[in-house]
């Protein structure tokens, strides 16, 4: 019988810590810290799992907008329990606290690749409980009001940069097909969505983006993709919802919550959706969520932070018996 050097070439290695690189698919190494074989095995977003991150300084429900990285991460205001304006932001373990609002909303939308430069538009100002139209920029320390939207909106999908934004869908009144572009100056008319709904989830930039779900106004499992000029209807989630949270690129998203508060999740590849393992707890997501693919991003609710891995691989211990 042939040996594991006779069939790979190589004898078993020994390493001091696990790998993380594809490469290593298919391997037997040994762990000499832990003091056992291991093997490695290929991982992705099947193998993606969700765990606890740090916890919000302040509750969120329905927030103005999530921006942001797993890593660089920004969570913008609130419209229940109580309204405020209150920004934090997330480094990867932590969330503190830095400058508000200048005007305390929620229900908004939002767009920025960092915690270092966003853009918050539309929500619902409080406490007189009217639709705005307001934008606000985000330098990183301080927030500018900017040319606000053509029209006051509430709950759409906000995707793209601090310069180069979309709004797409949302309310008040509403479900809506309409689309608005930023160009880091004013807003215009864009392309409008094929299909009106509100509480959409979004992700990508400004000329690779795409929205998902919401309401039309009964629960939507609908996926638009956006080339900077038109909307394409493409496949469907597998859970048709709303006030979902979705955060990552036209080509790898993650779309995770509803309203009521559910723990389904799903990924999507650039054709299609595939459920993954759900959230831990409950959640309404809609506009707590950030992430740059759909291998790593969290989702903020209430005061609980949960973060999304999709390693590259798995180690798995031999066992004998």
């Amino acid at each position: 019988m042939a040996n594991y050097k006779e069939l790979e070439g190589f004898g078993v290695q020994t390493l001091a810590t696990d790998p993380d690189s594809p490469g290593w698919v298919g391997s037997i190494f040994y762990n000499s810290t832990s003091g056992t074989f291991k093997t490695v095995k290929p991982g992705g977003i099947a193998a993606g799992t969700w765990a606890s991150g740090g916890t919000l300084n302040n509750s969120r429900f329905e927030s103005a907008a999530g921006v942001g990285t797993q890593t660089a991460a920004m969570i913008v205001g609130r419209s229940s329990p109580t309204p405020v304006a209150v920004t934090e932001q997330y480094d990867g373990s932590a969330w503190t606290e830095v400058a508000d609002l200048n005007s305390a909303r929620g229900r908004g939308q939002g767009a920025g690749a960092s915690y270092t430069s966003a853009l918050v538009f539309g929500g619902v100002l409080f406490p007189a409980d009217t639709t705005s139209a307001l934008n606000e920029s985000w330098n990183g320390s301080a927030w500018t009001e900017v040319g606000d939207l053509p029209t006051a909106r509430s709950d759409g999908g906000g995707f793209g940069t601090q310069t180069a934004a979309i709004l797409a869908g949302g309310d008040r009144p509403g479900p809506t097909t309409a689309t608005f572009s930023w160009n880091g100056t004013s807003w215009a008319s864009a392309t409008a969505i094929n299909t009106a709904r509100q509480y959409n989830a979004s992700a990508g930039i400004q000329t690779a983006g795409m929205i998902f779900g919401g309401r039309t106004p009964a629960n939507s499992a609908a996926t638009e993709l956006y080339n900077g000029s038109t909307w394409t209807e493409v496949a469907d989630l597998n859970t048709a919802r709303y006030q979902l949270g979705g955060f990552g690129t036209q080509t790898s998203t993650i779309a995770a919550g509803a309203t009521p508060a559910a723990t389904t999740a799903e990924a999507w590849d650039g054709s299609t959706w595939t459920t993954v393992n759900s959230l831990a707890n409950p959640a309404v997501a809609h506009n707590t969520a950030a992430g740059a693919d759909n291998t790593s991003g969290l989702v903020a609710y209430l005061t609980a932070t949960e973060e999304w891995t999709a390693p590259e691989v798995v180690i798995n211990t031999l066992t004998t018996s």
